[in-house]
């Protein structure tokens, strides 16, 4: 890039060119300044708000998870942070009270859209709770061919705990063995849920 001065002229014609030069690309440089200033606020202004908006929806999350009686809570959650990830974890526990309180249809209506979630955690205990309520109603088939592509996920010990309680809830032993065995391979030793599966089993043999 070429000097805009010309340093073999003298000190008062170099000045004179910085005048002009100045004339004739001031404005520009002025915009472009305020414009880059003006861009980093907005983008720090828009984090701020980001940040806002994340913490407002993680109290409100809170507020109704320590007291599902709080639909107040639950209510503003899921009508102002309708993207956030706190009202998708919200509207699991509401999956579960619905489904506590017997009120299937409508866990329904809520959970089915969560189960294609980008979010993997959200998606997975989306397709368990599903498919809980499809047992509990009686739609086994339903439950089956929901859960059979996920039963080499990482939550497969879940997967296979789930079929067998399919299983042994349409009086096929065998089947409810089989996938009890593959749900004790899958998850934690003496964790909780091994424990639960082996009592489960013990009760088979």
């Amino acid at each position: 890039m070429k000097n805009f001065i010309n340093i073999t002229d003298t000190e008062d014609e170099q000045v004179e060119q910085i005048k002009n030069w100045w004339k004739s690309n001031g404005k520009q440089i002025i915009a472009g300044a305020v414009i880059g200033l003006a861009g980093i606020w907005g983008w720090n202004s828009y984090s701020t708000y980001q940040d806002q908006q994340t913490l407002e929806a993680r109290a409100l999350y809170l507020n109704y998870a320590s007291d599902s009686s709080n639909l107040g809570a639950y209510d503003k959650l899921t009508e102002d942070f309708a993207n956030n990830s706190y009202t998708d974890q919200a509207a699991l526990l509401m999956v579960k009270h619905l489904f506590d309180e017997g009120n299937y249809t409508e866990a329904l209506n809520l959970i089915e859209p969560l189960t294609k979630h980008s979010n993997s955690m959200i998606a997975s205990s989306a397709i368990l709770r599903l498919a809980s309520i499809y047992l509990q109603t009686g739609q086994h088939d339903k439950a089956l061919t929901l859960l059979e592509p996920y039963s080499d996920e990482s939550f497969a010990g879940l997967v296979h705990n789930l079929i067998g309680d399919i299983y042994l809830d349409i009086g096929n032993k065998s089947e409810a063995q089989r996938h009890f065995n593959k749900a004790i391979d899958a998850v934690t030793e003496n964790s909780n849920l091994s424990q639960l599966i082996q009592i489960k089993l013990d009760d088979l043999n």
